[in-house]
């Protein structure tokens, strides 16, 4: 069963389900769920691995970081691919997963974010790849709306999140073991 808004609101307020949303969304959300907002922006160079068990990500550099009250926009290139973190910040329960997607501004304009899942017990901002399709550049202002996640009631016994992604970390500082 998806959630509706009365229920994500009073979890937000009671449990804290997800912290720094904006005035819209605690007011006035649309749909069955929230709009996320995209607070920094990193560029993605170099090789990485994904072993059975070992990983590395590639290195990463910080393009834009959103400020509150600052308006920064800032130039997808055409083909390049991004890695982007939410201003808001996820305290996922034991009972529910959410999936988010792209709003459909950015794939009407041929840009992708690429849509996940985030597991019960997850707790961190949001990571995920944007990534610019088409030949031309692509302006975007920090703090701006791209996705719309959604939760959904898990129906018995779960496994909590336990990943090394937790607390919102973006990438790896060397090759590690994975868990």
């Amino acid at each position: 069963m998806i959630l509706g808004v009365k229920e994500l609101l009073k979890l937000v307020k009671e449990k804290k389900l997800v912290e720094n949303l904006s005035e819209r969304e605690l007011k006035n959300p649309e749909g069955a769920g929230f709009d996320i907002r995209i607070g920094e922006l990193y560029e993605v160079k170099g090789k990485g691995f994904l072993g059975v068990e070992e990983r590395e990500t590639p290195e990463i550099k910080l393009v834009a970081k959103y400020e509150k009250d600052k308006s920064q926009k800032v130039t997808l290139l055409p083909k390049i691919y991004y890695l982007m973190k939410t201003i808001e910040k996820l305290n996922m329960p034991e009972n529910l997963l959410a999936l988010f997607t792209p709003r459909s501004t950015l794939y009407r304009s041929g840009v992708y974010i690429f849509g996940g899942q985030t597991a019960p017990g997850y707790q961190g901002e949001l990571t995920t790849g944007i990534y610019n399709f088409c030949d031309e550049s692509f302006e975007l202002e920090m703090g701006a709306r791209v996705m719309h996640i959604m939760f959904f009631e898990v129906k018995g016994e779960t496994n909590l999140y336990r990943g090394q992604w937790q607390g919102g970390r973006i990438t790896t500082k060397k090759k590690e073991k994975q868990v």
